[in-house]
């Protein structure tokens, strides 16, 4: 069995009409949650062996925020097809680059991660599911297990629902609560 962590990435500004969509960076509050992420990752054993990255800014500096609190070289790789595609083009990145890990994180946008999260998805938890179906906030962290151990082989519906993290659950946690704005 194979873990796969999908992350959407943190909050990102909208304050810069000139820059491209794909050129956004992360506003205040992203750049808070993706380490408050980062740690409760580290924390809960939830470090990746390959991380599979889209390439647009907000998804690497959401990496960025994340990376200090794993304690083992990660192998990542930034791949642009995880920017503006479909749940096949999740799959196809998945199955092609997900190599030999163990634990395999991807970082990408929704509403593609949120219907990705949802493909791969046929047990577990139908709470968490629904959480999953409802919102899947920025910074959220959906953790499936999938069957087998070839992403190569990877299906969609062999998966079940271990976890699902959103950062707003965290900052209370931890003592800060602050708004939820959502893009």
């Amino acid at each position: 069995m194979a873990r796969l962590l999908l992350l959407r990435h943190a909050k990102s500004a909208w304050g810069d009409p000139t820059l491209r969509d794909f050129d956004r960076p992360l506003n205040l509050r992203g750049r808070a949650s993706a380490p408050l992420m980062g740690r409760h990752m580290a924390d809960h054993r939830l470090a990746p062996d390959r991380v599979l990255c889209s390439s647009a800014r907000r998804t690497r500096e959401t990496f960025a925020g994340i990376l200090p609190f794993f304690a083992t070289d990660i192998s990542a790789h930034f791949v642009r097809r995880l920017y503006e595609t479909t749940e096949a083009g999740y799959l196809k990145t998945i199955r092609d680059l997900g190599g030999a890990a163990r634990t395999l994180l991807v970082i990408g946008h929704n509403p593609t991660i949120q219907s990705f999260a949802l493909s791969m998805i046929d047990r577990g938890n139908p709470e968490l599911t629904e959480q999953i179906r409802e919102k899947y906030p920025t910074a959220g962290l959906a953790v499936i297990d999938v069957d087998g151990d070839d992403w190569s082989k990877l299906v969609p519906g062999t998966g079940r629902i271990v976890a699902f993290f959103r950062p707003r659950e965290l900052e209370l946690v931890g003592g800060e609560e602050t708004e939820e704005v959502d893009d």
